[in-house]
């Protein structure tokens, strides 16, 4: 990543990374194996974001949300929708919020999508729920939320099915 790199050209830049799970749950992994989901690609951006662009001052947020199928199949396609139960899953999803020109907006940047404009609030990449803004140690507040809300058995076949199909180009 350019040091000089705009704020788009950044947010874009994560964008444009796969979605999926590096072998390692670190930064340095994301970028040496070019894939990442939704809480790497998010943390780098707080920590970039809050280094290169302070006025940004950039959040964290997790959103614990129900997934049905027929969203997901909206969202992710037919594959990925397979592995959603009947009755739904629980995922706690990460994503970002900057102050631009005064105004806070969202930044989901787990997904590549049409250019970002700049100014607008990206789509985020789940459905409703409880946004829950992460403290100073994000990562052990997700895995605590993870623990909490969602069951492993059903999210990593469809996280792993997610990886594997991709979004559609809704975002």
């Amino acid at each position: 990543m350019p040091a000089d790199a705009t704020l788009i050209e950044l947010v874009e830049a994560v964008r444009e990374l796969a979605y999926g799970r590096p072998t390692e749950r670190s930064v340095e992994a994301m970028w040496r194996e070019g894939r990442g989901t939704c809480s790497l690609k998010h943390l780098f951006l707080a920590e970039e974001l809050g280094r290169r662009f302070p006025a940004t001052r950039p959040r964290i947020v997790h959103r614990v949300n129900r997934l049905d199928r027929d969203r997901a199949a909206g969202l992710f396609g037919e594959q990925a929708a397979a592995t959603v139960p009947d009755g739904g899953l629980v995922d706690v999803h990460r994503y970002l919020t900057i102050e631009l020109d005064g105004t806070r907006i969202a930044i989901d940047a787990t997904f590549a999508g049409p250019r970002w404009d700049g100014k607008s609030s990206l789509p985020l990449a789940c459905g409703p729920g409880e946004d829950i803004p992460a403290g100073p140690a994000p990562e052990a507040e997700k895995l605590q939320l993870e623990d909490e809300h969602c069951d492993p058995a059903v999210r990593e076949p469809f996280i792993a099915a997610l990886a594997r199909a991709g979004p559609r180009s809704i975002f």
